[in-house]
């Protein structure tokens, strides 16, 4: 039936005997985000690809105006006709717009401002970008962003985290629509089932912003910003499937609610069921996933352009990894080993401006998350309710912009650990204040401070700094500073202490973790002339971490230790990215981290495990126009990081190697309002167990039946064990699926 269905569209194409409109939109910046192209006064509209290039079909022959629009560039409008049996090419160069906003970001001071005129860097990624390399989440796309890695945290459930700049997940507070949705629990699996069709842009910030988040921004934060409904396409469908069968299905579709609400619905189904065992240890290489989500945002019409939005999401979610004769009758016991997750997710998310003359706006969110884990016969069952309220009021008072804001939010959690004595309810109420001061169109301060109140750790202070000077139009520099914090919930962000067979140890009360942070940012935007353009940004940061709790895999192989540091921890480095345009329609975008990350204490410093020292990454973009053919090729590469291991004995090798995950994808966009993309991923057919015997350790006794131990405790070498270790899934650091193939489709009807 799908050959049925594509060849008709194959006829259907070549007998259309009508009018084509094609070309390319140019600029004198990069405008990273699509363009939008639309013959006036008519339904024939389409937006260009990741390199500027558009198609408009089957136009009856006539007189029109085609626009040319994007946000921040002024608009195109030329009047054209359309003879019979001609085909059109048509190519636009847009010019910036000052007066308009360009790349609106919110995720640095809380408030729409142009890209290039917040005192806070803020990098935005769109659509575009990630349809490069397509992938089934969030948590996937992030991978060819520079100083950004998905981190795995378990060999076989394969739950991760989002690093940024070498720091662990936890650092880094993840927001949808610039609300703190993802945290604590959610962590691991809230990146998972957004849909992508759904995603208008995605704003990072590298650096503490606990002045105006609060608690978890303290390295960074991941803003996930959706489609504003009125906006969004009126239906979307986007399919792919690889070669390891694994199915991705992301729906997207709007409808007016009468005169005044629109509404954006987005599905997104995952399915994969096949147990593969290509390493030969008789455990899942893969986790088998099945995963369903539903998105729901209404935007209502209000006097005088009010904003009202409110969303939810619910997602369900069944994986599980393990020994590849597992079934779910052997879930929790001793028999077959096996990890089995059952998450169940509800989110709500809402932002009201009220109706006065000064500019207020309520914003809340709130979520449910329950998850039922069985890590072998370890039970992890836990429950966590998030509420969150804030006010904001922004006001312009001469030279002085200025937000201050009241917020509180409310944790409970609870668990089945023995570290979860009982439920905790705690209460997080806060207050801040910003001031971004213009001195002159070249020079601008930003001043914040935060005052949280943490119902169990007290008062906690975060102020803020940051001077933006603005050279020409081509030269930025800014200077950042700052302090963040985070409250601790161990287990519920580090795996390591759920999987394998150590025991875990909590030596104190946790402390709350601290950051200071200093940054200076450079941009250089550079125009050849002759179309060529090149932009570069290149960051130098230092962040310096007290109370950092630390997870101590050495002293005692059969433990895991948890303690906050007693001295310092450092994350430091600089980071470049390039971006580089072509008239012919080639692009590059290349970006380079060189990171120091070390812990100190007591005068000794030492490199934390799963840390790089240099990260890369690379996106390479061109189209054949006459054949409506892109070419896009995407990679990363990293530097060996420390990894734990059991033993001296342990035959494991104690770093990864240099290692590079490489794709390539072709996109035939020929066919009016779809486009058939393949390609091929890890084309270098890496996995982390190249020159290693064994990932997990001890997969033929993963219960530890046959470990025997001396009086203090340390694994004997036996004949059945002849590296004295117990069953250990610790050991991981890059994704363990080899080269793959995958083919997809996508229908946007706008």
């Amino acid at each position: 039936m799908k050959y049925l269905f594509l060849t008709i569209l194959i006829l259907s194409a070549i007998s259309l005997h009508s009018q084509n409109i094609s070309g390319k939109v140019e600029s004198s910046i990069p405008v990273g985000q699509e363009i939008n192209v639309s013959l006036l006064n008519t339904n024939f509209k389409t937006q260009t690809d990741s390199l500027g290039f558009y198609k408009l079909e089957n136009i009856p022959k006539g007189n029109y105006k085609i626009n040319v629009t994007s946000t921040g560039f002024k608009p195109v409008t030329q009047r054209i006709s359309v003879l019979e049996n001609e085909n059109l090419n048509l190519d636009f160069e847009l010019e910036e717009d000052q007066n308009e906003l360009n790349e609106v970001v919110v995720s640095g001071t809380l408030k729409p401002v142009k890209r290039l005129e917040s005192a806070v860097p803020v990098e935005v990624y769109s659509p575009v970008f990630f349809k490069k390399n397509p992938t089934p989440s969030i948590y996937d796309a992030l991978q060819n962003i520079n100083g950004v890695r998905p981190q795995l945290n378990c060999g076989v459930c394969n739950t991760g985290d989002i690093h940024i700049n070498g720091l662990e997940g936890p650092y880094t507070l993840v927001m949808i629509d610039g609300m703190p949705i993802v945290s604590s629990l959610s962590t691991v699996y809230g990146l998972s089932g957004i849909p992508n069709s759904l995603v208008e842009r995605i704003e990072i910030v590298k650096g503490p912003a606990s002045s105006l988040y609060g608690s978890e921004a303290v390295g960074g934060l991941i803003n996930i910003i959706t489609k504003n409904p009125t906006n969004a396409p009126v239906f979307s469908a986007d399919y792919f499937t690889t070669s390891y069968f694994e199915s991705n299905l992301d729906l997207g579709m709007k409808f007016n609610v009468g005169k005044k609400a629109i509404s954006l619905i987005g599905i997104n189904y995952f399915n994969y069921d096949q147990v593969i065992d290509k390493d030969h240890d008789n455990f899942t290489d893969v986790t088998l996933s099945e995963r369903i989500s539903l998105f729901n945002k209404w935007s209502f019409r209000r006097n005088h352009n009010r904003l009202f939005t409110i969303a939810a999401r619910g997602m369900y979610e069944d994986r599980w990894g393990g020994d590849i004769r597992w079934e779910k009758k052997y879930r929790g016991g001793d028999e077959i080993y096996g990890e089995s997750i059952y998450t169940k997710r509800a989110e709500l998310i809402g932002s009201y401006q009220l109706p006065f003359e000064e500019k207020l706006m309520f914003s809340f969110s709130g979520n449910v998350h329950y998850q039922d884990s069985r890590y072998g016969t370890t039970s992890y069952i836990a429950n966590q309710k998030i509420g969150f309220l804030q006010l904001t009021w922004d006001k312009k008072i001469g030279r002085n912009d200025l937000l201050a804001g009241i917020a509180n939010r409310y944790t409970y959690y609870d668990d089945n650990t023995p570290a979860t004595k009982e439920a905790e309810n705690t209460w997080l109420p806060g207050i801040f204040v910003q001031d971004e001061i213009t001195f002159s169109p070249k020079s601008q301060v930003l001043l914040g401070m935060r005052y949280d109140y943490n119902s169990i750790h007290g008062s906690i202070f975060t102020p803020r700094f940051a001077y933006r000077f603005k050279a020409n139009e081509n030269t930025i520099i800014r200077l950042n500073a700052g302090t963040g914090f985070r409250v601790v919930n161990l287990f519920t962000e580090d795996h390591a202490a759920l999987t394998g067979s150590r025991d875990v140890i909590i030596k104190n009360d946790l402390k709350p973790e601290q950051s200071l942070n200093v940054n200076l940012n450079y941009i250089q935007k550079i125009n050849f002339g002759n179309g060529t353009f090149m932009g570069i940004e290149t960051t130098a940061f230092y962040t310096r971490f007290s109370n950092k709790i630390i997870s101590d895999y050495e002293t005692n192989p059969n433990e895991i230790i948890y303690d906050n540091i007693d001295g310092y921890a450092l994350s430091q480095g600089i980071s470049t990215n390039i971006d580089l345009n072509f008239p012919s329609g080639l692009k590059f975008i290349v970006g380079a981290t060189v990171l120091d990350n070390k812990n100190v204490e007591n005068g000794i410093s030492e490199r934390p495990y799963l840390t790089e020292n240099f990260t890369g990454t690379w996106s390479i973009s061109y189209k054949i126009q006459p054949w409506n053919l892109s070419m896009d090729y995407t990679g990363n590469v990293y530097s060996p990081m420390k990894l734990p291991l059991l033993s001296e004995t342990d035959p494991r090798s104690p770093n990864s190697p240099w290692y590079s995950i490489q794709n390539i994808q072709f996109t035939y966009s020929g066919w009016k309002d779809f486009e058939v993309y393949g390609g091929i991923k890890n084309l270098l057919n890496f996995t982390p167990k190249q020159n290693n015997p064994f990932l997990i350790s001890r997969t033929n006794d993963p219960f530890d039946k046959n470990v025997q131990y001396d009086s203090n405790g340390k694994v004997l070498v036996t004949p059945d064990n002849p590296y004295g270790l117990t069953f250990d899934t610790t050991y991981v650091y890059g994704q363990n699926q080899t080269i793959r193939g995958f083919l997809g489709l996508r229908y946007t009807f706008r």
